[in-house]
């Protein structure tokens, strides 16, 4: 019995992995507003948790959102019935993550510790779609056999639209003002609905194969969408007629993203055809054409919500990447119509093995310090920035890529098909593109003489 004690004792002591993001944020505002009236020069504060790296910056760094990536794997939430993952939100409240699965369930997660919370069955069928109101007074869902619900922030099931569309809707995204939301459907259509009456205003028509995704531009009467017909085509939700019409992709547009800060000229879609495209809608032009390192199909893209110029992008291999379009924002296109779009193929970080199959949707934090990932692997994940001088910070499966060879039956079969093997279980990169050659990350405290440890995968210029 008290050898029983002992050990209920070890494990009270043992600390569950959390990223706190409450009380330093709280304590730190409090001390630089409140006690700072007197309007005397503020000295500056660094905050308590390693995840606010965002305000200490490099020494002449070129690059100040190179602190911002979420290089680091926090923890993997999966639920006891495994189903496929296809979309996830962050609540309004930013504390807890919403996530809605194949089987029609929404799960909640906490976001500061990771525990569950909460499981209830919302859908008869798989739910593709979730989209907050920009006030976080209203909640939208939307499934597979093209029903759309209406829920309030304590998930009450308001209002039900059994037949919106005639088949599965992919996306679901709130006007501006959060009086009209727009809807696209594999029936080949999208449609303008008003929220308040919950009726349909108009139908947009023009695709000629189903709609994939869809967004509404977060301070404009603009509406893009993207679809199988390898077509993005930007709407009036006015009058419901197809402004312009862009042929650049040859296959599936999988997602489009309007650019939510900065200048928010800017639109990211990408497509089954190994690539990401960025367009300015002032000319309607793309300007600069991401391409997959491994040649494989992009199937969501999210935008950092902090620093703008900043684009992520995850694949149908479960690969992560990082892309900074810095350059891209600081050009003014207006004056040179004539310039050619730039091609981008090294990310400024990538996570080759991030999940073990497609992801399907991901979205940071609203403070920006920590990304949601999930998909076709039925597990949610959550990734954060690493620790300065971390010597495991780049040892992690998502790297190495061995969990994931494990979990294959036939990869570790001695039988002599060596080449069966290198096909199917590429080895892991031997290094992070973009993560030694940054400028400004010498002089990161406690990362002098990087290029010494060599035995840290992603961290050496070999």
């Amino acid at each position: 019995m008290f050898q029983r004690k002992e050990d209920d004792s070890e494990k009270k002591l043992q600390h569950r992995r959390t990223v706190d993001y409450f009380t330093p944020l709280g304590r730190y505002m409090v001390q630089k507003n409140v006690y700072n009236r007197r309007g005397r020069q503020p000295l500056g504060k660094i905050r308590p948790e390693m995840s606010y790296l965002s305000q200490l910056l490099p020494p002449h760094s070129e690059q100040p959102e190179v602190v911002d990536l979420a290089t680091k794997f926090v923890h993997v939430s999966t639920n006891k019935s495994k189903h496929a993952i296809h979309a996830l939100k962050w609540t309004p409240d930013a504390r807890r993550v919403l996530v809605s699965s194949h089987s029609g369930e929404f799960t909640i997660w906490n976001g500061l510790t990771f525990n569950f919370e909460s499981i209830m069955q919302a859908h008869d069928s798989p739910i593709f779609a979730l989209q907050y109101s920009h006030n976080g007074d209203w909640l939208l869902s939307a499934d597979q056999i093209g029903c759309i619900k209406f829920w309030q922030p304590n998930f009450n099931n308001v209002n039900i639209l059994p037949k919106a569309h005639d088949n599965a809707i992919q996306d679901i995204v709130f006007s501006p003002n959060d009086s009209k939301f727009v809807s696209c459907s594999d029936d080949l259509t999208l449609k303008i609905w008003n929220f308040s009456t919950a009726t349909e205003e108009r139908t947009l028509k023009g695709h000629h194969w189903d709609v994939k995704a869809c967004d509404w531009h977060p301070t404009l009467g603009l509406v893009v969408s993207g679809s199988k017909d390898n077509l993005v085509k930007f709407w009036d939700p006015r009058d419901g007629k197809c402004i312009s019409t862009i042929h650049d992709f040859k296959h599936t547009v999988t997602k489009v993203r309007f650019q939510p800060k900065g200048n928010q000229r800017l639109l990211a879609a990408c497509s089954r055809d190994h690539s990401t495209r960025i367009f300015d809608i002032r000319l309607m032009k793309t300007i600069n054409v991401i391409k997959s390192t491994d040649d494989v199909d992009l199937t969501s893209i999210t935008w950092h919500p902090v620093h703008s110029s900043t684009l992520t992008i995850g694949g149908y291999d479960g690969s992560l990447s990082t892309y900074d379009l810095a350059k891209e924002l600081n050009q003014d296109l207006v004056f040179n119509r004539e310039k050619q779009p730039t091609s981008t193929t090294s990310p400024l970080h990538r996570i080759p093995y991030a999940h073990d199959k497609a992801i399907h949707d991901l979205e940071y934090h609203p403070l920006g310090h920590v990304l949601c990932t999930a998909g076709a692997d039925k597990s949610m994940r959550f990734w954060c920035r690493s620790r300065p001088n971390d010597p495991l910070a780049f040892k992690d499966n998502a790297y190495t890529g061995e969990s994931w060879a494990e979990k294959q039956p036939f990869a570790m079969e001695q039988n002599g098909r060596e080449s069966e093997q290198k096909q199917f279980y590429p080895p892991p990169p031997s290094g992070l593109p973009g993560l030694s050659g940054l400028p400004g990350l010498p002089g990161l405290p406690g990362l002098q003489g990087i290029n010494s440890l060599p035995n840290i995968p992603g961290m050496t210029n070999k």
